[in-house]
Order: structure tokens, then sequence, then C-alpha cells
């Protein structure tokens, strides 16, 4: 793919979800108000165009260890729908690194919005560590809008561990993760969400565990804040031998509200299924204590959070 020009704005937005000297550094391509802007491959990953819709195939080959695959996408134009399919083959007994995310900078009136479907396709033995974040900005009064899809199909010893954190700024979101699950695998998920003003943000997590001894943990902590509005869903289907854990934890604050609805269904005598959840404001000790050492309050909600979302 012939490089097309990038420039200073777009460079910030791609240090915000990532880092461009990283990113150049790796496997990686780069999407831009709706189409592909760089490209690069290596030995061991190839990435091809899609011929019958908008998007990439990733392929990385077996026994590929400690590689990195970088896929931002970033908006700056106004009234842009953007809907793009990207699936990823990751090779037996493979170790990679797959960094994603979307950042929006919309400076006008018109909504923009970012629709983006992962596939991942892991064979035996692979292992993935996904990292994705999402992040708006500008100052138009266009929304900036994100509704990604995640799905994860694991093959017999594989494991992925995915990261999803929504920095700021994102208006309107849904974001929706399945994942199905063979022998011996584990998926883990953590997401971290901190809305405000009039944001919404809803999240619906939809795991299989079909193999015996296969497991996954779900973590999920958020922050509302204003009048901003939240919503959980996590359905863990235990179907073989298997172990779950559903955690949401969230802070709320202001006019805001949080919903959840954490849901485990056992189909098998030897499911082992757990789900937690919490919702309260910040306590009154925490802001007590970090106050004797000198902060504001304001400065000690905001440490609070901090650490709360680290």
């Amino acid at each position: 793919m012939e490089k097309k020009y990038i420039n200073k704005l777009d460079e910030d937005l791609l240090n915000k979800i990532s880092s461009i000297k990283n990113i150049r550094n790796s496997a990686y391509n780069i999407r831009k108000n709706g189409e592909g802007v760089e490209r690069q491959t290596t030995t061991n990953i190839n990435i091809v165009t899609k011929e019958d819709k908008s998007g990439i195939d990733i392929y990385i080959k077996p026994n590929t260890k400690n590689e990195m695959v970088h896929i931002p996408v970033i908006l700056t134009e106004e009234g842009v729908t953007d809907l793009v399919y990207n699936d990823f083959y990751v090779g037996e007994n493979s170790n990679v690194t797959i960094i994603a995310g979307c950042g929006i900078h919309n400076d006008y009136h018109k909504n923009s919005q970012h629709d983006g479907i992962h596939r991942f396709f892991l064979e035996n033995g692979a292992k993935v560590k996904y990292i994705e974040k999402h992040y708006g900005e500008g100052i138009g009064s266009g929304e900036k809008i994100l509704n990604p899809v995640t799905e994860v199909y694991m093959k017999k010893g594989s494991s992925m561990e995915m990261d999803s954190t929504q920095i700021k700024g994102v208006d309107s979101t849904i974001r929706k993760t399945i994942g199905v699950l063979e022998e011996d695998t584990n998926f883990v998920i953590n997401e971290k969400i901190m809305t405000n003003g009039k944001q919404k943000a809803k999240t619906i997590f939809e795991v299989k565990l079909n193999g015996e001894n296969s497991s996954t943990h779900v973590i999920s902590r958020s922050v509302a804040i204003d009048e901003s509005e939240q919503f959980f869903e996590s359905n863990i289907y235990g179907n073989s031998k298997c172990f779950a854990r559903s955690e949401c934890d969230a802070i709320i604050k202001d006019n805001a509200k949080v919903s959840a609805t954490p849901e485990i269904i056992a189909n098998h005598v030897d499911a082992n299924l757990v789900h937690e959840a919490a919702i309260g404001k910040i306590a009154g000790e925490q802001l007590t204590k970090l106050m004797t050492l000198g902060l504001s309050e304001k400065k000690a909600e905001e440490e609070i959070i901090k650490g709360f979302l680290r």
C-alpha cells in the first residue's frame, strides 16, 4: 500500500490510542476517515485487504513469537460513518500482541462514527494479548460514536487477554464481546470506562464455555459522573466442566445512572460460575484520608478514580 499523508493532528490522535513510533516498528495498518493510508507487513505477519467488504485479514504464522500488530483507526472529518471488518487468523503456538482502537477528532456539527467488527480465530496453543483503546475529542457539537464488536473463537489450549479502555470523549458507545471456548482455553477480559456529561455507554459480554477445563474472567470497572448513563450486561454459559468469574464494579457521582445485569447459566453439573456486581459512590473515609495529606476534595476524588481505573 502506498503511504499517504499523515499530519500532526493524525499523529496526536494515534499517540492517544497507541504510539506512532511503536506502530511503525511492527506490522501495522492505519485507517483514516474510512480508508487505509499506511501498511507494513513482516515475514510472519501478513495483512491483506478484503475483496468482498471493507476491512482487512491478518494472517499470523504458526510459532510466531513476541511480535506485535497495530491496526489503529482515526477519524478527523465530520459526517463519516465508518464500518470495517477485520479478521485475525492466529497460527498454532504463536504468542503475539495486537493493538487496536479508534481516535476521533470532531470540531464540527455532524456526527462522526466508527463501527469496528473484529473476529479472532485462535488455533491450538495460540496466545494473544489484545489491547483496544477508544478516545474522542473536539469542540464541535457533532457526536463521537464508537460501536466495537469483538468475536473470539478459541481452539484447544489457546488463551487470550483483552484489555479494553474508553479513555474519554466518547458520546455514545455499544461495546459487544463474544467468546466461544473449546477445551483447556482461557479468556480474560478487562474493561475500563469513564463517562461524563450526557454520554452513554453500553457493554455486552457473551461467553460460551463449551470445552472441558475452559475458563473466563470478566472484569469491568467504570466511573459515571454528571448525567451520563452506563449499562453492563454479562451472559456466561457453562456448557461443560469449566470455571467463570464475572465482576462489575462502578463508581457513580452526581446524577449519573449505572445498571448492571450479570447473568450466569450453568448447563453442566461441573460448571463453576461466580458473579459479583457493586455500584456506589466514593467512600467517605477514602476522601478523608487523602485530604488529611493536603489534597483538596476535588483532587482527592481524581486520585481515587485514577487508582480505581488503573
